[in-house]
């Protein structure tokens, strides 16, 4: 079995038949982002710099939302020309279908636990 030739291994790299993999500087300034991303709520937190718990848990949940974002392109390469636009498309509808089933579980538990009979002091499940 011989061993495939320079212009059918540039033919097949030319194509976009492989898949995109990260350089140097890419790993380099994910790191980075990922450490300041963390680094800076835990200084929020622990010094309690904004004064505020509302804001520090907005604060926090912003900078995760960022982090999740560096994580998916610095690091799987997710993009719209990564394998054709597919894992992009595939994460879109995986997000929808997450958001979809929190906000659902969470809608229908908060009229479950407004619906539900008021219990009686007597702990007979409201029976009389």
């Amino acid at each position: 079995m011989s061993a495939p030739d320079a212009d059918s291994q540039a033919a097949l790299h030319a194509h976009g038949d492989t898949p995109g993999h990260g350089s140097m500087k890419s790993y380099l300034i994910g790191f980075f982002l990922s450490v300041v991303l963390t680094a800076v709520p835990f200084w929020l937190v622990m010094t309690g710099a904004l004064g505020n718990a509302q804001a520090t848990v907005i604060a926090i949940v912003a900078m995760a939302m960022i982090q999740i974002i560096v994580h998916i392109v610095c690091f799987l390469h997710v993009n719209r020309s990564a394998e054709g636009g597919w894992t992009l498309v595939s994460l879109v509808f995986t997000s929808v279908v997450l958001l979809i089933m929190v906000v659902g579980s969470l809608w229908i538990m908060y009229h479950l636990n407004s619906n539900m009979m008021p219990m009686s002091a007597g702990g007979n499940g409201g029976i009389p």
